[in-house]
Formats: C-alpha cells, sequence, structure tokens
C-alpha cells in the first residue's frame, strides 16, 4: 500500500507537471500566431506596395534613358564595392528567433555626378525609386523568413501540445485511475480483515464468557466469607 500511496503521489505530480507544460505550450502557440498573422499581413501590404514601387522605378528607367541617353557603361565603370549592404539582427518570439534584416548605406554615393550634362533630375529620381525598391526587398525578405520560420515553429509546438493531451495525460490518468482503483480494492480487504477479527475476538470472548459460566455452575453456590465484626462475642473474654 505505501508503494502505491508513494506511485499516485509520484504520478499526481507529473500529471500537475504535464497539465502546466501544455498551458504553457498553449499560451505559446497562441502567441506565435498572433505574430504568424501580423506577419502576413505585412507582407500582403509589402508586396502591394513592391508592385508599386516596381511599376514606379521601371518608368523612371525609361524616363532616364530617354533624358540622359544609355548611361548604363558610366554605372559599370564606377562601381567597385557593394554602397548598400544587408545586416542580419534577431528578434524573440516567445523562445523562438527570428532573423531581421537591416539595410545600410557604405561610403558616399558613387553617381552623384553622373546626369550633369542632361537627365539630372531624372536620374535623381530612378535612384530614389530603386533605393526604395531594394528597402522593400530587404523587408520583404526579412518578413518571408519569419514567417517560414514561425510557420514550423507554431507546427511543431502545435504537435507537443497534442502530444501532451492526447498521449502523455491520458497515459497518465489511466495509470492513476488504476493506482486508485488497486487502492480501492486494498482498503475493502482490509476493511474486510479487521471486520473478521473483530467477530473472531467477540466470538472467543463469548465463548470464554460461557465456559467461565459453565464452570461457575458446575462448583456449585460459594458461601459468603464471615464477618469477624458482626461474630457473637465471647463471653468467657468478657469482664463484668
Amino acid at each position: 500500500s505505501y508503494l502505491l500511496w508513494k506511485a499516485q503521489t509520484i504520478m499526481k505530480a507529473r500529471l500537475k507537471g504535464a497539465q502546466t507544460g501544455r498551458n504553457l505550450l498553449k499560451k505559446k502557440a497562441d502567441a506565435l500566431s498572433m505574430r504568424f498573422r501580423q506577419i502576413l499581413r505585412k507582407i500582403i501590404e509589402t508586396k502591394t506596395l513592391m508592385g508599386e514601387v516596381m511599376r514606379e522605378a521601371a518608368f523612371s528607367l525609361a524616363e532616364a534613358k530617354f533624358a540622359a541617353g544609355d548611361f548604363s557603361t558610366t554605372v559599370i565603370q564606377n562601381v567597385n564595392k557593394a554602397k548598400v549592404k544587408v545586416r542580419a539582427k534577431k528578434d524573440n518570439v516567445a523562445g523562438v528567433t527570428l532573423p531581421v534584416f537591416e539595410l545600410y548605406q557604405e561610403g558616399g554615393d558613387s553617381y552623384e555626378l553622373t546626369g550633369l550634362a542632361r537627365g539630372g533630375e531624372q536620374l535623381s529620381r530612378l535612384k530614389r525609386n530603386y533605393a526604395k525598391a531594394v528597402e522593400l526587398l530587404v523587408e520583404l525578405a526579412s518578413l518571408q523568413t519569419s514567417f517560414v520560420t514561425l510557420d514550423q515553429a507554431i507546427k511543431i509546438t502545435n504537435r507537443r501540445v497534442n502530444a501532451i493531451e492526447h498521449v502523455i495525460i491520458p497515459r497518465i490518468e489511466r495509470t492513476l485511475s488504476y493506482i486508485i482503483t488497486e487502492l480501492d480494492e486494498r482498503e475493502r480487504e482490509e476493511f474486510y480483515r479487521l471486520k473478521k477479527i473483530q467477530e473472531k475476538k467477540k466470538q472467543m470472548r463469548e465463548r470464554t464468557e460461557k465456559e467461565i459460566a459453565i464452570r461457575l455452575a458446575k462448583l456449585g453456590p460459594i458461601a459468603e466469607p464471615s464477618n469477624m465484626l458482626t461474630e457473637e462475642t465471647d463471653e468467657d473474654l468478657l469482664f463484668e
């Protein structure tokens, strides 16, 4: 019985731990899903904006070529190293690390003097539009990477919740139910055993009392001891 009580205590602690773990994982899944939906909305908005910016950039390119002529050779000659770069940072959502890409610029504008002869305004607009397009592309890459990472994390978390809820907790509950049934059975057996012991003790007591009564009956009446204080006085010992 002691081992069963100990096992019951352990299984109750395990059940409580499993339920706590399930609740925490559900909260984590909710937090991830909320961020997932936010990112999804942001991706849709960014893609819509991206289409508009790319159309504007393509129009600016055609406009600049018309105004300044073919400036591709000048651009290629001025390329020595990347001016626009991307660095990665990290964001944390409910214990899940999400990569965040950030755009930054190194050095000055290599094409600052391009278009001084003609088409300067169109070239400036072209640079602004394509800079905006690159910025949106980096943002979109960051969002889509986070989207994929969160999607995988949500699936893993939901699988864990389902495993705890439909496998681990029912298994512990079945074990607890068996232990409780076994303890109840042993308690009934113990009660029955104690009841039988009490009945046997009662029977033995009744038998003993009966035997004593029979023996006393066989001995007959027992004379009461005389009381010396009530006896008659001895006249020989009295003095008148």
